[in-house]
């Protein structure tokens, strides 16, 4: 598609509401009119929004007043055309209008009482949407509240899984290739957790929840998982820690063995991921897992005393229906955990070829947008009600990442890292710490190495990026 133009600048913006409908088109810029079989010419002038779209063979086009000088209201007035363009010749219209966004609910919580009349009339927000916003801007306050300007939250990162999942897009090994890097990384890993311990205390920040996730923490075996846990109780003040979590993620690494590890390292909280309840959809997505398994891993949990447990799944994964969606949320409720996360499929290139159309995307988008409500209906009526929210790009039907739980068993830590309430420490390869100011909204990123390998040999650099953490504390010791 040939992008035009023409009269303004807003390239970025006007790309990324392209890809809410056509998320792998290739796209060519332009600021004079180049048109072609494809292309969207984009215009500003001094007192009119101009967009003309040309999809398929057929062309609409969109214009809309300016009513002032705000360059914030010309882009939107574009973006507002060109969405109307599509909508049209697409006749799909994406419930989170052209809200392009990752962080919805901290938009809507920002803009106070306009909130809702902005995200309706000026971004067409669909009323659903609306809803769920308000519904996760409320679960969120309540979490962020407990937070203070010395509080921090600890991730410790795990890279490895049985197997690749097809939809995967973290950086995770599969322990066929990865296995013999397992040992080394684990010693590396306690390491990495004594020093950042060290720091903590140093500073005296105060640790509020501890996530250990992944890819799938629960491929290490029982001994080593006591031993990254053991490293955690050593090496940190856990007499604030509010949350515990271990993602056990794959049903078919969760033994009795690790469960006892997770549990004596001191977990409140475990997550047990199917993803899907159809044994067919596992197949295809590269799950080496079955449905009788989860239930036999939830089990279990349940019987050595896990009184958290969180239950992930996915909307929109290739060759499922609406009905198969349907059934595995009706057969998560019948094992009732504390929390259900519900994730819309992060589309890659080739789930375009399982389904047929001009703009097989859309297709998708409309099947996913019916599962997304229909868990969102049923969990709500169940009491398992949205807490936070969060997006990501190219999603299917630009969609949503919604956290539901009951009262009181809300998982804090997703909260903290979406929100970016407070500093995050992280250890492990591909994990990001992230200082945040402690009474204002400035963030500094600290990067580990993404691969296990790259983590194991250029260690040494890691550890001593550790001590860019003290350098940015040293600004803010009277806000502590």
């Amino acid at each position: 598609m040939n992008l035009c133009l023409i009269g303004h600048d807003f390239r970025y913006e006007l790309e990324k509401l392209v890809r809410i409908f056509m998320p792998f088109e290739k796209i060519k810029f332009f600021d004079s009119e180049v048109l072609g079989e494809s292309y969207a010419l984009t215009v500003l002038n001094e007192h009119t929004a101009f967009a003309e779209l040309n999809l398929f063979g057929e062309n609409v086009k969109c214009e809309k007043i300016l009513e002032s000088n705000d360059p914030k209201e010309h882009e939107l007035k574009l973006a507002v055309c060109l969405y109307d363009c599509f909508v049209v010749l697409t006749g799909y219209e994406p419930k989170w209008g052209i809200l392009t966004g990752v962080r919805p609910a901290k938009l809507y919580s920002r803009l106070g009482e306009r909130a809702e009349e902005y995200f309706k009339n000026s971004l067409m927000v669909s009323d659903k949407k609306v809803k769920l916003c308000k519904a996760s801007v409320k679960g969120e306050e309540v979490i962020t509240s407990l937070s203070r300007p010395d509080s921090f939250s600890l991730y410790i990162s795990v890279p490895f899984c049985p197997t690749r999942c097809s939809y995967c897009s973290f950086v995770s090994h599969s322990v066929e290739k990865a296995k013999k890097l397992i040992p080394q990384y684990v010693e590396l890993l306690c390491e990495e957790i004594k020093k950042t311990g060290e720091i903590a205390k140093n500073l005296k920040l105060r640790l509020e929840t501890v996530y250990i996730g992944g890819g799938t923490p629960t491929t290490l075996d029982a001994e080593q998982l006591t031993r990254v846990m053991d490293t955690v109780k050593q090496n940190f003040d856990l007499q604030y820690l509010r949350e515990y979590t271990v993602e056990a993620g794959r049903p078919d690494t969760v033994t009795a063995e690790r469960l006892i590890a997770i549990k004596e390292g001191g977990a409140t909280r475990i997550s047990i991921n199917p993803q899907t309840m159809n044994d067919a959809v596992l197949e295809v997505i590269g799950r080496k897992h079955t449905a009788k398994q989860t239930v036999e891993a939830f089990t279990l949990a349940r019987k050595m005393g896990f009184d958290n447990i969180n239950m992930d799944l996915i909307a929109g994964l290739p060759s499922d229906t609406f009905w198969s969606f349907k059934n595995t949320v009706e057969e998560i409720l019948i094992l009732d955990p504390e929390s259900v996360t519900v994730h819309s499929l992060s589309l890659k290139r080739s789930a375009t070829l399982s389904t047929k159309g001009q703009l097989p995307e859309i297709q998708m988008g409309r099947v996913a947008s019916d599962m997304v409500d229909f868990a969102n209906e049923t969990l709500s009526k169940k009491g398992i009600m949205p807490y936070y929210m969060y997006r990501q790009s190219k999603t299917v039907g630009n969609l949503e990442n919604v956290g539901y739980a009951k009262r009181g068993y809300e998982c804090l830590y997703n909260v903290y890292i979406m929100d970016e309430t407070h500093t995050i420490l992280a250890c492990g390869a591909s994990a990001v710490t992230k200082l945040k100011e402690p009474k204002g909204p400035f963030i500094k990123r600290i990067f580990n190495f993404k691969y296990p390998y790259e983590y194991i040999n250029r260690f040494g650099e890691i550890i001593s990026r550790k001590d860019g953490i003290y350098k940015f504390y040293k600004n803010y010791k009277e806000e502590l």
